[in-house]
Parts: structure tokens; C-alpha cells; sequence
């Protein structure tokens, strides 16, 4: 027949380590299932363009010219360097579709 001391010591590793181990495992599981929710959430989410769309109708990046054009409107560069800068895009569109 086993002691008492016997019993306690099998059922608690010595008293060294069994609390901590029932902290540790929960935590590392909700972990675990954080992170399995999370990767199913990234890979499922559609990929939203610039503007928030989800329906794909609009373009996901500005094109050279459209950057252009909006820097324009918004005042940053004058109707001389848009000028020139539209010159340039075209004659460089042109050879690359030669």
C-alpha cells in the first residue's frame, strides 16, 4: 500500500512544475488557435485596391499618367513641368511599343 506522501508526489511531480503547467498549456492553445483564425482570415479577405473597392472594378495602381494628372490638379508641379513630363511619358510609351 502506498503512502500518502507517495501519492502526492505522482500526482504532483514533487509539487515542482504542475501549476505552471496548467497556466502554460491554455495559453499556449489559445495561441495556437489565434494564429490558425488568423491565417484563415488573411488568406480568405479579398484584396481591397486603393480606394477600398472589393468589386475590381476600378484599377488597383495609378498609372504614371494618372499620378501625373493628379499631381497637376492638386497644384504640385506647373503647367510647364506637367507638359514636359506628358511629352516624356508618351515618347517613352512609344518606344517601348515599337
Amino acid at each position: 500500500m502506498h503512502t500518502p506522501w507517495e501519492v502526492t508526489t505522482v500526482m504532483y511531480w514533487d509539487g515542482g512544475g504542475g501549476w505552471g503547467w496548467m497556466v502554460f498549456l491554455p495559453l499556449l492553445w489559445i495561441v495556437i488557435i489565434g494564429l490558425v483564425v488568423w491565417a484563415v482570415v488573411r488568406l480568405t479577405r479579398q484584396p481591397t485596391d486603393r480606394t477600398g473597392s472589393r468589386d475590381g472594378n476600378e484599377p488597383s495602381r495609378e498609372t504614371p499618367e494618372e499620378i501625373l494628372d493628379r499631381r497637376f490638379a492638386s497644384g504640385e508641379i506647373d503647367a510647364d513641368t506637367y507638359t514636359q513630363a506628358r511629352e516624356r511619358l508618351a515618347v517613352h510609351r512609344r518606344g517601348r511599343n515599337d
